[in-house]
């Protein structure tokens, strides 16, 4: 009696353990299906982003977005609009970017981000210390006279090596190698503005003078100048803190 006891208890082990065994199987390949549909679906948020408001038809709405992206940026809550598939083919036919931004080359500032903006929402324009040369001037002009862009802003930012590097020259009397002197005596100006009064820091004052000087030159630029005075465009200059995030404004705070 014992004898077949025993092959009766095997075959009923057996069979548990093939039952446990295919739970097992269906519970692990339920589950993987379900990461699998979790992940297409996170793709597919991924695929696209939220969508900006219509463009704004004054400089000071326009200066508003851009104040508000940076508030986004600065607090760490990025939204990212406007850089899906979606809107890389609605602005393929035509571009028209409410802002032109004239800032640094350098990778700390790089205004898309700092703005919290989209594709097709600016025209930005990069040059060491934004240095703003003849070719670099019809490069800002492009954004108004064929756009319609509303708003320029010349973006200073904190601890520019450019800038640095120039207050250095200019105060030792020493010139930079190649053409990086070109930068320097772009800078010069700048500097005289400065060197006429003690700042506790001259580097940031050179930084904020340059910024406001570029974009004065910009207000009274030939092409620039009428559209200023009709006020369709107003030309902001800027200041941007590594430290924190923030853009602050210097002057030319677009009003209308």
């Amino acid at each position: 009696m014992g004898n077949a006891v025993r092959p009766q208890r095997r075959a009923i082990l057996t069979g548990g353990l093939a039952a446990a065994s295919a739970a097992v199987l269906t519970a692990c390949s339920s589950k993987s299906g379900d990461v699998g549909t979790a992940k297409a679906a996170n793709v597919g948020a991924a695929a696209s982003s939220p969508k900006a408001a219509p463009r704004p038809d004054s400089a000071r709405t326009a200066y508003a977005r851009l104040l508000e992206g940076n508030k986004r940026w600065g607090s760490g809550t990025l939204q990212h609009p406007d850089q899906d598939p979606a809107r890389r083919a609605a602005v393929a036919p035509e571009q028209k970017p409410y802002g032109v931004i004239v800032s640094c080359i350098d990778s700390r500032v790089p205004p898309e981000l700092v703005f919290d903006t989209g594709i097709g929402d600016l025209f930005v324009i990069r040059t060491g210390g934004q240095v703003v040369q003849p070719v670099v001037v019809g490069s800002v002009e492009y954004g108004p006279l064929t756009a319609g862009s509303p708003l320029i802003v010349v973006l200073g930012h904190q601890n520019c090596g450019a800038i640095k590097a120039a207050y250095k020259a200019i105060k030792d009397d020493e010139d930079l190698p190649g053409n990086l002197q070109s930068i320097v005596e772009a800078l010069r100006p700048a500097y005289q503005d400065i060197a006429k009064t003690k700042h506790a820091d001259p580097v940031d004052a050179m930084i904020r003078a340059h910024a406001n000087r570029t974009a004065a030159d910009l207000r009274s630029n030939a092409s620039l100048a009428p559209l200023v005075k009709k006020g369709d465009l107003s030309v902001v200059s800027a200041y941007y803190s590594l430290d924190t995030g923030r853009v602050e404004t210097l002057t030319g705070a677009p009003s209308a």
